[in-house]
């Protein structure tokens, strides 16, 4: 794992557990509150997931330039 990846994986486990102790602690089973959290950690994943697909686009471009400069020393 890279060290972007880690970060993005420590973040989404820290708002799981704190999305999980908000929806044990809210005492009303239809209370805003829980679907207030729920839709937030559903932002919070979709965002992530956007960053990611960012990074995984930047390490391909990357690694075509390498392979294009690869290609050139070798022609």
């Amino acid at each position: 794992m890279t060290k972007e990846t880690k970060i993005i994986v420590g973040v989404l486990a820290g708002a799981a557990l704190g999305a999980t102790i908000a929806l044990a602690l809210s005492s009303d089973s239809t209370s805003d509150v829980k679907n207030k959290v729920s839709d937030w950690f559903c932002d919070l994943l979709n965002s992530s997931k956007d960053k990611l697909a960012g990074v995984v686009n930047k390490a391909t471009d990357a690694v075509d330039k390498v392979k294009d400069k690869i290609a050139e020393i070798n022609a």
